[in-house]
This record gives structure tokens, sequence and C-alpha cells, in this order.
């Protein structure tokens, strides 16, 4: 649209404004100061009038605009021109701060806003294992079926993505405290420091473009609660949402545990990719053909008992899971190990039923029993300070808990009778523990994409 045409000094004749008024088709034109400002608007009915009225075409067009015109501005909102457009207003002109004409719309040509910039953001949370653990490695369940269950919990990894119109690549971490800055990604992925996982991610993604990415989690690192899997989970919704062909689950936990597992080489199991990402209380089965995500239908009552009687206690101690599962990987062959393995599959399927059927004592002693299983697995697991916890819990309420992860460290689980949690929690926070509120979350990834005009202060972008 040329809006040229639209336009014309206020002191020209009338004569002039017909003729650009024919040319621009819209049966109006906009009078204009010397300095191109725009004072008043005629329409070839308003012309027609004055000329009826005895003004003369050579008259300056100043004689037939109109000063107290509806006009609108770039941020004025679709709604509000539209409605005006739907009352006798024909054509409303767009006009700047300093009344310069920036663009025309009438009912015949009001095209939708040129698309906006947009970034993405994530979330994705951390989980809390109730049995099964060490049957998700694929060095057992490749020659016996494996079993765990889980539910993921209100504390989530973040991630926000924008796309950058340069090939630069900066990420910022507040996790690790540190921060990546490349001119293109083969130089972020050869970068030697912290971000490891995030850079066997990316080479996963083989993003095209530069791109700024921001991550935080609401809990520690090395806590036992599957972050690494959260974080990637986080890394990959942000990006799917760019994607045309978008991911689905399924792919999102296969290329977390890719990432983590191959690129990375770090050992461990399957769950935590499958947990996070699906979200939920999930009963999952594995096997080589397939890995298969029950989601349990437990009754709310049950599910809000269970989250009153659930103590989660950060140990302050890391772990270390890469290690403690390789060590796992070279005791597999033991017989012993290999069957506390089995056993503790077969309990997990008793946890279940335990808590579909609301029986959450004898889901505490489960817990009880799987930790006393799961400690034999390797000698990395516990130690002299954990199990003085851990016995400490039992004398003060505890029916049973259990380490979360791998173990080594990180958070203990709890399971205390409605009675008895005040004493727990009280013999928990004097031996300087901490004790971290939680709820159970039933969606697992989420992301989704915003427009930066309307949630940033830079809407322009980069």
């Amino acid at each position: 649209m040329n809006l040229k045409l639209f336009l014309i000094p206020e002191t020209s004749p009338i004569r002039e404004a017909l003729v650009r008024i024919d040319a621009n088709h819209y049966g109006v034109i906009l009078t204009t100061k010397p300095s191109g400002a725009v004072t008043g608007l005629a329409t070839d009915g308003d012309i027609r009038k004055k000329l009826i009225e005895g003004v003369s075409l050579d008259d300056p067009i100043e004689s037939c605009a109109n000063t107290n015109f509806t006009w609108g501005e770039q941020t004025t909102s679709r709604e509000l021109l539209l409605k005006q457009l739907d009352e006798r207003i024909r054509v409303i002109p767009l006009l700047d701060e300093a009344r310069m004409l920036t663009g025309i719309i009438s009912r015949e040509h009001f095209p939708a806003k040129d698309q906006m910039r947009t970034f993405a953001r994530a979330r994705s949370p951390v989980r809390v294992s109730f049995g099964g653990g060490g049957s998700d490695l694929t060095h057992f369940f490749e020659s016996e079926g494996g079993a765990v269950i889980n539910a993921t919990i209100s504390l989530y990894s973040h991630a926000t993505l924008r796309i950058r119109d340069d090939e630069q690549v900066i990420i910022h971490s507040r996790d690790l405290g540190a921060s990546l800055y490349a001119k293109d990604l083969q130089e972020a992925l050869t970068k030697v420091g912290r971000f490891g996982l995030i850079q066997a991610l990316l080479k996963i993604v083989n993003p095209d473009t530069g791109f700024e990415l921001y991550l935080h989690s609401d809990y520690p690192m090395n806590s036992g609660l599957g972050g690494s899997a959260a974080i990637s989970a986080a890394i990959l919704g942000c990006f799917n949402q760019f994607r045309q062909d978008q991911w689905d689950l399924h792919e999102l936990a296969e290329l977390a545990f890719q990432a983590e597992r191959h690129y990375l080489g770090v050992a461990g199991g399957w769950q935590d990719q499958y947990a996070t990402i699906f979200g939920g209380f999930n009963f999952m089965e594995f096997r080589m053909d397939q890995n298969i995500v029950h989601p349990l239908r437990i009754h709310q009552d049950i599910l809000l008992e269970l989250e009153e009687s659930l103590i989660l206690c950060d140990t302050g101690s890391d772990h270390d899971s890469g290690n403690i599962h390789k060590d796992q990987r070279q005791q597999r062959d033991k017989e012993d190990i290999h069957q506390k393995i089995k056993s503790n599959v077969e309990l997990t399927y008793k946890t279940r039923n335990h808590l579909l059927r609301g029986r959450l004592v004898e889901f505490g002693q489960s817990l009880h029993e799987a930790w006393q299983l799961k400690r034999q697995f390797s000698g990395k697991i516990s130690n002299g300070r954990l199990d003085k916890i851990y016995q400490d819990a039992l004398d003060h309420g505890a029916v049973g808990g259990k380490l979360l992860g791998a173990g080594g460290g990180g958070f203990f689980l709890f399971y205390s009778p409605p009675f008895s949690r005040h004493e727990l929690i009280d013999s928990l926070e004097a031996a300087g523990l901490k004790t971290q509120p939680f709820r159970f979350e039933h969606e697992g990834l989420q992301a989704w994409s915003t427009r930066e005009g309307k949630n940033s202060l830079d809407p322009e972008g980069i």
C-alpha cells in the first residue's frame, strides 16, 4: 500500500485531493502540515457536500477536512479497531506519536498482524521412587523383567529458550552457577566445563540457529530425585516448541536417556526419564522389546493421606549415581545380588497393590523392605551416617522409608503415621537435617510458547 496516496498538504487545492482519492480507491484523504503531521481527514462525501455549499475546486482541501476524526496507533487493540469499523466508519488511519501516518485499515483491508518473535518455556518435575530400583537397568531387564513404582512431585527444573538472529550460543545455569558463551554450536559443543549434560542434549537436538537458554531448578543438584532427567526434559521441551514435527513423549524420554547414558556416559536406569516426562503416579515395566508406563488410578483421598504421611528429608550429602550404578553392574553376576533385585521387583507389585487399596501402613512397611534390599546391591549405597539417620527416623515414629535415587546421599523419603509426624520432623531437624514440603504433581513435562512482545521488556527481541 502506497501511503503517499493518502496524504496531501492542507493548503493544496481540492482538485488535487480528488485526484489522490481516485488513485487510492479508499474514498478518503488526509491533510498534513509541512512537517508531514496529519491534521485532518476528508472523505469524498465531505468534499461533495462542500462543493454543493459553494466552495470551488481551487479552494484548499483543509476547508473540507474534519480535524476530529477517528484514528488509531500501532498499539491500539485489534478488538477496538474492529468495533470502530463495525459502526459507520469505513477507514481508520494509524498514526504515531508525531501524528505521522504509519498505516491504513478498512473493513476490506485489515490484515492479521505479522508473526511476532516468540520464546519457549518448559518445566519438568522430579520424582520420588517407591520401589524396584535397580531393575530399570538394561543389564538386569535384558534377562529379567524390571518394574518400578514412582510419582512426580511439585519440584521442577525450568528452562527458557529464545532463538537468536545470529549463530551465537548463550547458556545460563543457576544450578551450576555458570554461563557458557560460544560463537556457534560447534564451539559450544567443544567448550570444557560443567555443561556436559547440556552439550550432550545439544548434540542430539543439533539446532540450526543460535539461541539463548536459561536454566534453574527448585532442588539441589545430586539430590537423588532424578534431577538430571528433569533438566534434560525441560531443555528438550523448549526445543520441541520450535519443531514442526514435534517429538512425542516416548521419543522425548528416549532422547533424554540417549543424551545422559550414551553421549555423556553416565551409568543409570530408565525410570527417571519416563517419570519426569509422563508425570503422575506410575507403575513402569521394563523389557528389551519395550518399556511400558502404567498410570495408577489412586483415589484422591488416598493420595491426600499419602501426601500428609510422607516426609522428604535432605541428608545434606551429594551422591554420584553414575559410580554407584557402575559398581552395581560389577556386582550383577553375583547370584545373591541378582536375586535381591528380583525380590525388589516382586515387592514392587505388592507395593502397587497396597497403594491401589489404600493400605498405607503396609505401603510404609514396603518402603522399609525395599530399602533393606536396595542397600545390599552395592557397598556404595549407604554408609554409617545414612544408616544412623534411618534408624533414628524409625526410633521416632517412621514406619519405613528409603533413600531416593541410586544412593550414597541425597534425599530420604519416610512414611509416618499421622500422630507421629511431628515427632519425626522434630527429630530430623534436631539432627540438622532439612525437610522439604511437596505435593504430588499429576502432570509431567509441560512446554509452551509465548510472544516476546507481550511478556518481555525487549519486544524487538535480541
